[in-house]
């Protein structure tokens, strides 16, 4: 059955014609506690909803669809293992990872918190020493340099945490993320750093990755031109991955090689050993807080009934803009310099997960599924691209992103940002009307047809949704909090979908295409025939770099 043909989406259907029109002016008119009936506290985060195109019907229509899906059923069949990422017939056990209590966890009979333990404590070990300056370079130097080399879900995660909890980081350590295989990335990487003082992570999941590997490869013949010995590279080099051997004939050591699991798909592993660079940079400490604001965020998400639940509040707020009204995108806007990562890390989570046009059973989808995720720091963007929010002709609901603390900051400055927030809120709900404009315009010396003539540039329709997430700091169980609030959001907008939000097929045709392309960019026998254009691009590029 189509989601369309769910009685709950049917009585929503019917609910959006008269919410279609009306204004959040007159909402806020009617009822005077709403922006207390709409706002939500858990630990160190607190969310005001109130500035949406909702009602109380709304949202009980809301939760009569996810009920009507079984979500609750759904959710605890998530945390108790059950294999839910349904094409590749494996769990999706990211919650595992920040199991506190250690409480058993099964995939295929056997408890899996064992071996989290395990590993969690290996990269424990490693990383003390290594911050200690006990873990020594081929010349007896303690590291200075961490490099870590990945893409997607084993650089992306890593790279936010790490530039998001700058301030615990160790004084020490210098961070570099390598992810892109232009090589003028890791070219820049290189100049900055010093074989005897450096390490590398290589982190991929197969150990086959084209553009790690090729990063790592290079990465390592670099330092092989310096310390001529390959078995230095024990020294210099760490693994995640579940591909040992590879590992090993790469000449890392095995004790070096940090395993993680097929039931933690990329986009959510920063929580284990892929999150190996965070450990490093924070400490085993900030690693270990970071896991319990994300798990004090999945016991909220796992308990709390849908009218409390954070996730699944802001979920059904995503589904009502984009099966309603047609709302294609949606923006994640912070407001903290530590963030700037954040919507980049955001787009991959959601994207990835909820770009599908087919449900579970492989049907085509009738209806959208995720709306296209983009942002960038707030004060920025409010010089750029907000124009179109305000006046343009799409609606564009967004997360706005702000730390309460001043901490740290300089005088006067956070002041002005948290104005920013607040105001770009309040317009974006408000807007001017044309009489307000033309007032405006008399008021600042117009005669009457200069005014009346402007006043419909300066009007501003408003009723534009926005949601306010106000962070006490910017802290790591604060962050670990923010992140889980995400990953559930999407999880619980699949479930409304009827998607499988844990794979990732749309990945691999031109992944295939482009090693064959390759084969043809070096004269190698190719398997597959191209479009002429694409016959033509190749031609291009070899005839141009024939001379070189």
């Amino acid at each position: 059955m189509s989601l369309k043909e769910l009685k709950s989406f049917e009585k929503l259907q019917k609910h959006f014609e008269k919410m279609s029109s009306l204004h959040m002016k007159e909402l806020f008119l009617k009822d005077k506690l709403r922006y207390k009936k709409y706002f939500l506290s858990l630990g160190g985060l607190r969310l005001d909803y109130s500035k949406n195109r909702i009602n109380d019907d709304t949202l009980n229509l809301l939760f009569e669809l996810a009920k009507e899906l079984k979500l609750k059923e759904k959710i605890k069949a998530m945390f108790q293992g059950e294999k839910i990422n349904t094409t590749e017939n494996r769990a999706a056990l990211h919650t595992a990872l920040r199991n506190d209590k250690k409480n058993p966890i099964y995939v295929d009979g056997k408890d899996i918190m064992k071996n989290v333990s395990e590993v969690l404590s290996r990269m424990q070990d490693f990383s003390d020493r290594l911050r200690l300056g006990q873990w020594l370079g081929y010349t007896h130097q303690p590291i200075t340099d961490i490099v870590n080399i990945g893409i997607g879900g084993s650089d992306l995660g890593a790279l936010m945490v790490c530039k998001a909890l700058k301030n615990y980081g160790h004084p020490r350590l210098n961070m570099y993320f390598v992810s892109n295989v232009d090589g003028v990335q890791l070219q820049g990487v290189l100049k900055n750093i010093h074989p005897q003082t450096t390490l590398f992570i290589v982190a991929s999941k197969t150990f086959a990755t084209q553009e790690t590997l090729t990063n790592a490869l290079t990465a390592r013949k670099w330092f092989l031109d310096y310390a001529l010995d390959e078995s230095f590279i024990a020294k210099h080099f760490v693994a995640v991955s579940t591909n040992t051997q590879a590992a090993k004939n790469f000449g890392i050591a095995a004790e070096n090689i940090f395993e993680f699991w097929n039931w933690v798909g990329g986009r959510y592993s920063l929580w284990c050993a892929v999150g190996l660079a965070i450990m490093i940079y924070l400490g085993k400490e900030n690693f270990k807080l970071l896991l319990e604001g994300a798990h004090l965020m999945d016991e909220h998400f796992a308990g709390a009934k849908f009218e409390e639940n954070m996730p699944v509040i802001l979920a059904l707020l995503g589904v009502w803009y984009i099966n309603f009204f047609d709302a294609g995108s949606h923006l994640i806007i912070p407001y903290d310099q530590h963030l700037r990562y954040f919507p980049k890390f955001i787009q991959q989570l959601d994207m990835e997960s909820n770009g599908k046009q087919v449900s579970k059973s492989g049907q085509r989808l009738d209806y959208d599924t995720s709306p296209i995720i983009w942002g960038d720091m707030g004060i920025n963007s409010q010089h750029a691209f907000f124009q179109l929010l305000h006046q343009g002709t799409h609606l564009s609901p967004m997360d706005l992103i702000v730390s309460l603390s001043k901490k740290g900051n300089l005088p006067g400055h956070h002041e002005i940002l948290i104005s920013n927030v607040f105001a770009q809120a309040e317009a974006l709900m408000m807007g001017k009307d044309f009489k307000q404009a033309y007032e405006e315009n008399l008021a600042k010396g117009m005669n009457e047809e200069e005014a009346k003539k402007l006043a419909p540039h300066r009007v501003f329709s408003g009723n534009r949704p926005s949601n306010i997430l106000l962070i006490d700091e910017i802290n790591p169980k604060n962050i670990g909090s923010l992140i889980a609030l995400y990953e559930h959001k999407i999880f619980v907008q699949g479930v409304i979908w009827d998607i499988n939000s844990f794979d990732q097929w749309g990945v691999e045709l031109g992944k295939e295409l482009a090693k064959d392309i390759l084969a043809k960019l070096y004269n190698e026998k190719a398997l597959k025939e191209h479009d002429s254009s694409t016959n033509h691009l190749i031609e291009i590029y070899k005839e141009f770099n024939s001379k070189f």
